[in-house]
């Protein structure tokens, strides 16, 4: 039987023509007809649940190198009770899960790791991503950049109406491509418990948020018969909504890096009022938030620390009396812009990891360096729409309190955004080595120089071969990697034994990094032996309030690779207060790294961290090299 496909284009213009809400069944017809990207989604597999033994061999070689002989025996002991006691029993209701589930874990994970945090999403949770810094300077390049960048979001947004994106592989195998239909249209909503997010995809918004000076504008993107807003007159309406924002608004925006609790209590309160109610759900259904930040100084300054501090931009916004309460940070995707050529993103995580949103960069960047216009003028064109909020005095003192919280959290980050120039991924793939497992090893070998011991690491590892797969932890500091930060710097160590060790530590990272993305990792698996047991009302296992699950749990280095063929990079928070965030962005010739840490720690310096990187970078390249010498 042929299968009818019909495409979002057509499913709004027979909205807009009958001009009327779709009702439910019409609205599921449609899904149904809509569903050719489900042709290879539903193909994927679903997430395994590993043998428990498995799990349990691999979580006890993890532990070793974070703990002393005692600790280690007592930790064996813990291991071997569960095996034989409360660890079967959970297996079985595990694997009972993933037999009614699509994906045992995806809805766990969203509410456990997102939904139920409660501490202000802002650096905790949010990335923010720093993009290369464009050629314009003043409002109007500003301006115009920002019309171009919309119009490159919208004819993305076109590919995924249409069906059009190209599944992504891993090699032969297919990625699920759900998190690619999550960014767009979508919005996390505060609780005083637990949090809630909504993807309004299905009444198809026709605008977008943008934010000026504090204030809120809805800027329809697309004309009549959904025709997209040519980049000029995208320019035009921009102007429109900078000249009615030129003296600034209250700062509303700042109560979304408020505690999810405080911020929860907070929304309550302001949704009782109509007007208030509407201009949130305005926001919340928007497809996108654009911020049109104010010059910052110390920001368009021309120094080492200009990527630093606009990096901070991104995932912050510098504090009150710079641009926090310039932004949405409930919102899963707001693109900031500054005067001074300064762009990027910042990102709420509930709905995808980093490389959906950087798929989604790279193709709008793409968009923006193309000199040709694609879109034909639309027509019947609405002016912008300024947000209202009636503000009482308990919601003003509401925003002076969240002034003070969220600069008390943006003082205390540390970020140093660096570009090691030595070499690249294409030099480690000519001498045999696996980019990521190399500049992971580094990290453990720069760690272990500063603080001569080794620490517990994650790094993220995708599940996306699995439907609905999110992320897997890759536990990076492993027994050879342990064995080989140990000997680089022992001069009674021969260089030979050195390089053997180096590409030891490296096959191990490989393997370890193949059993996580190919659902055999370890952490979500405990995670779901842990959560089976609450859901069912039983006691927590002694496995978990374990010396050794706490110590490896507490990630002092928080670690990930996000790719993109731009000098783009993502930079985020520590995990742990004595840690730091580290992800990095191997390219061809040179490597980006955006190190974070807090300053409250006095362990922690991300300037430390950072030098400490290259030079672990530059001696294991130094090494391998005499290696490859010494064999000619």
């Amino acid at each position: 039987m042929l299968k009818l496909i019909l495409p979002q284009t057509a499913i709004r213009a027979v909205k807009q023509i009958f001009a009327v809400k779709m009702d439910k069944n019409f609205s599921t017809y449609c899904r149904l007809l809509s569903s050719q990207k489900f042709t290879v989604q539903d193909s994927l597999p679903h997430l395994p649940v590993p043998p428990l033994e498995q799990t349990l061999h691999k979580y006890h070689q993890s532990v070793q190198p974070l703990l002393d002989e005692e600790e280690l025996e007592h930790t064996s002991k813990v291991i071997s009770k569960f095996k034989t006691k409360q660890g079967p029993l959970l297996q079985k209701l595990l694997e009972e899960r993933a037999k009614k589930h699509e994906n045992w874990l995806s809805d766990w994970w969203k509410h456990h790791a997102y939904l139920n945090f409660r501490s202000s999403v802002v650096v905790n949770s949010n990335p923010g991503v720093l993009l290369p810094r464009q050629n314009y300077e003043g409002v109007e390049g500003q301006l115009k950049f920002a019309a171009k960048f919309i119009s490159g979001i919208i004819d993305y947004k076109f590919l995924l109406d249409e069906k059009k994106l190209h599944p992504e592989k891993s090699g032969m195998q297919p990625l699920c491509m759900a998190q690619h239909y999550n960014i767009l249209s979508s919005c996390r909503i505060p609780g005083i418990k637990s949090d809630s997010w909504h993807n309004f995809s299905e009444d198809y918004p026709s605008h977008i948020t943008v934010i000026s000076n504090n204030h809120f504008f809805s800027l329809n993107v697309y004309g009549k018969k959904w025709r997209p807003l040519s980049v000029e007159q995208i320019y035009q309406q921009l102007k429109v909504i900078y000249s009615k924002s030129e003296e600034p608004a209250p700062q509303i925006g700042i109560l979304t890096t408020e505690s999810r609790n405080e911020w929860g209590k907070i929304y309550k309160k302001l949704i009782k009022d109509k007007q208030n109610r509407g201009s949130l759900e305005s926001i919340q259904q928007s497809i996108f938030v654009v911020c049109l930040d104010r010059l910052i100084p110390s920001v368009a300054a021309d120094t080492k620390q200009t990527k630093s501090l606009m990096a901070g931009q991104m995932l912050h916004g510098s504090g009150s009396n710079s641009c926090s309460g310039n932004r949405w940070f409930d919102k899963t995707l707001q693109v900031i812009i500054g005067p001074d050529g300064m762009c990027g993103l910042n990102y709420e995580h509930t709905s995808a990891e980093g490389p959906p949103i950087i798929t989604l960069l790279d193709h709008v960047l793409t968009y923006c360096y193309a000199n040709e216009e694609k879109i034909l003028p639309a027509v019947g064109i609405q002016e912008p729409v300024r947000l209202k909020f009636n503000l009482g005095t308990k919601i003003l003192e509401a925003i002076e309190n969240a002034k003070k919280n969220a600069d008390s959290l943006i003082d205390d980050v540390d970020l140093t955004i660096s570009q090691y120039t030595l070499f690249g991924k294409e030099f480690l793939k000519s001498v045999k080595f696996s980019p990521d497992a190399f500049i992971q090893v580094a990290l453990q070998l720069a760690y272990y120089r500063l603080y001569k011991e080794p620490c517990a690491t994650y790094e993220s590892a995708s599940l996306r071969r699995f439907k609905y797969g999110r992320t897997e932890t890759i536990r990076s500091c492993t027994v050879p990697s342990y064995l080989f930060t140990c000997a680089m710097d022992d001069s009674r160590v021969p260089a030979i034994e050195k390089i053997q060790f180096l590409r030891q530590a490296v096959q191990v990272h490989k393997n370890i990094s193949n059993d996580a993305i190919s659902g055999q990792g370890i952490d979500r698996h405990l995670l779901g032996l842990k959560l089976i047991a609450i859901e069912n009302g039983m006691d927590i296992p002694k496995l978990f309030m374990d010396t050794a699950y706490t110590k490896n749990m507490h990630h002092k280095l928080s670690t990930s690779q996000v790719s993109s063929k731009y000098e783009s990079i993502m930079c985020y928070g520590p995990t742990a207060p004595d840690g730091y965030g580290v992800c990095y962005n191997p390219q061809s010739s040179a490597i980006g790294f955006a190190v974070s840490a807090l300053d409250t720690s006095p362990e922690t310096c991300s300037k430390k961290m950072t030098a400490a990187i290259h030079q672990s970078l530059s001696d294991m390249q130094k090494l391998t090299l005499e290696f490859q010498v010494s064999k000619l």
